[in-house]
C-alpha cells in the first residue's frame, strides 16, 4: 500500500449523494449531525456526546494528516451528514481492513448506509491488496447488522458480553466480505 492514501470522491448509485473526502469546512455540519445520541449509542467511545466544535476541529484536523486510511463523508445536496471509514491493517493482518460508519439521523432509513458500504467495499477491493473487509456492530444495533447483510456481508461471529458502553455490557456482531 502505498504510504500516502488519496481520499476518492464515489457516487453513490440511485440516490442523490456522493462520498468525499472531509473538508475543514465541515464542521458546522459535522458537529449538527453528530451530536445525536442515538449515533453515540453505537459507537465507540472514542466518539464524543455530546459532540462540540472542538470535537469536530479535532476529527477533521486528524483525518486531513491521516493518509493511511479512507475517511469520507456522505454528501447530501453539498452537505456533510455521516461518516464512512476504512481502517486498514498491518504486520500478518495487512490484507483485512475494517469498515465503520455512522449517518445523520434525517437520512436514516433511504438506503444511503446500504449504498455507502457497497460502494466503499467494492473500492477497496478493487484498489487495493485486500481480501477480507469487516465489521463490528453491536447486537443491538439491527439496522446497522441489516446494512452490512444487504451489502454482502455475512455474520460470521457473535462476540459475547464484548462491549460495555453507557453502563451496559452488550455483545457484538461480527460481518464480514471475504473474496
Amino acid at each position: 500500500m502505498n504510504s500516502r492514501l488519496l481520499q476518492p470522491v464515489l457516487d453513490l448509485p440511485h440516490t442523490d449523494a456522493r462520498l468525499r473526502p472531509w473538508h475543514l469546512t465541515d464542521a458546522a455540519d459535522l458537529v449538527r449531525c453528530a451530536n445525536d445520541r442515538n449515533i453515540w449509542q453505537n459507537l465507540r467511545d472514542t466518539f464524543p456526546h455530546p459532540y462540540t466544535l472542538e470535537d469536530a476541529e479535532y476529527f477533521l484536523a486528524a483525518v486531513s494528516d491521516n493518509q493511511h486510511d479512507l475517511h469520507l463523508t456522505f454528501d447530501v445536496q453539498g452537505v456533510a451528514t455521516g461518516s464512512i471509514g476504512v481502517h486498514f491493517k498491518t504486520d500478518v493482518r495487512r490484507r483485512s481492513a475494517e469498515i465503520g460508519y455512522w449517518l445523520a439521523r434525517e437520512h436514516w432509513g433511504q438506503g444511503l448506509a446500504t449504498a455507502a458500504v457497497r460502494t466503499v467495499s467494492a473500492y477497496v477491493l478493487a484498489n487495493f491488496d485486500i481480501c477480507r473487509l469487516y465489521a463490528i456492530v453491536f447486537a443491538t444495533n439491527v439496522a446497522s447488522a441489516r446494512v452490512l447483510e444487504k451489502a454482502g456481508y455475512e455474520q460470521e461471529a457473535l462476540l459475547r458480553r464484548s462491549i460495555t458502553k453507557d453502563g451496559c455490557t452488550l455483545d457484538a456482531l461480527l460481518y464480514a466480505l471475504v473474496v
